[in-house]
């Protein structure tokens, strides 16, 4: 006859702890969450501008306007803002335009709200300030006239709603469908093997080996990009 003699309070010992590093590791997790967040708000922002800077050189009618005057697709002349918060609902972004502090060739002033009027087809009356008379050049002809000139589409269609376009696309098709497979974060969230290598320490102390182990996990997922 073969007796097997079985430590019934160590295996009980074990389980609980088993069981309180699993509640122990979703609690990091969700301590962790906010760092995670906003990990992923500090990386898609940057790659955010870059896609949008090397949209905007390739397409330079179609951006030009969130730009200042004639350095189109160049950081340092960014007419825009992009920025995110993170809250119990998880990671937002949004965005908002600066002044144009440049002076288009022919002009003496630069072009107030240029990137805001631009962008939302917005038109524009133009008026003589200083004199009684607008010189201006149509088709390489000088022009005068005494009367207001009313410009319907100042940056032209391809420029209207082309920075939301542009962001819409980043989001609805980059982000998705490359951007967090290419960096590894969701292959990161889908295989949590820091779970599975910590075992032993969570049978041996149960719930704290779970929440540190829960938050590491969490945090590192893409900071290593």
């Amino acid at each position: 006859m073969i007796r097997i003699k079985l430590n019934s309070n160590k295996l009980i010992s074990d389980l609980n702890n088993i069981t309180q590093y699993s509640f122990g590791f979703l609690d990091g997790v969700n301590k962790g969450k906010n760092v995670f967040l906003r990990n992923v708000g500090n990386l898609t922002k940057e790659l955010l501008e870059q896609y949008i800077d090397s949209n905007a050189r390739s397409n330079p009618q179609m951006l030009h306007h969130v730009y200042e005057w004639h350095r189109t697709g160049s950081p340092d002349a960014r007419l825009y803002d992009i920025k995110y918060t993170v809250s119990g609902r998880g990671l937002s972004f949004y965005s908002s335009f600066k002044q144009s502090t440049s002076i288009k060739n022919g002009s003496s002033v630069p072009f107030y709200n240029k990137a805001k009027i631009i962008e939302e087809g917005i038109p524009v009356t133009i008026r003589p300030v200083r004199s009684q008379v607008l010189a201006f050049e149509d088709d390489g002809e000088q022009v005068f006239t005494r009367s207001p000139i009313e410009v319907l589409n100042p940056g032209g269609t391809r420029a209207e709603r082309g920075f939301q376009k542009t962001l819409d696309t980043f989001f609805n098709k980059y982000f998705t469908q490359a951007f967090l497979k290419a960096s590894g974060i969701r292959d990161h969230l889908k295989n949590p093997v820091i779970y599975k290598k910590n075992m032993a320490k969570g049978k041996a102390t149960g719930r704290s080996a779970g929440v540190s182990t829960g938050y590491i996990w969490i945090t590192n997922a893409g900071v290593n990009i």
